[in-house]
């Protein structure tokens, strides 16, 4: 990581960067095997790790589509980067 890209991801946490560039980031957060898109198994790793597993199989499944189902604007059963930016529009309390 070169010192610009250190400096990048910090900005990042300032009130004052913009919120397509926190976007950018956080979505690069959840896209655990850097296809450049959220899949299922994306999912289902975020939220095993915020629930510390304490879910089941089927309760993590239905959230898994669930959102994919509301976030999903072209409907390819993953989510883009524009279909999180657009999620995110929805739920402003997500970047800050």
């Amino acid at each position: 990581m070169t010192l610009d890209d250190f400096l990048d991801m910090f900005s990042v946490l300032s009130e004052m960067a913009p919120r397509d560039l926190k976007a950018y980031y956080a979505f690069k957060i959840y896209d655990f095997n850097n296809d450049e898109f959220i899949c299922k198994s994306d999912l289902e790793k975020t939220l095993n790790k915020l629930t510390r597993n304490e879910l089941t199989e089927d309760e993590v499944r239905m959230v898994c589509e669930k959102v994919i189902d509301e976030a999903d604007l072209d409907n390819d059963g993953r989510l883009s980067l524009e279909d999180f930016q657009h999620m995110i529009v929805r739920a402003p309390d997500f970047l800050r």
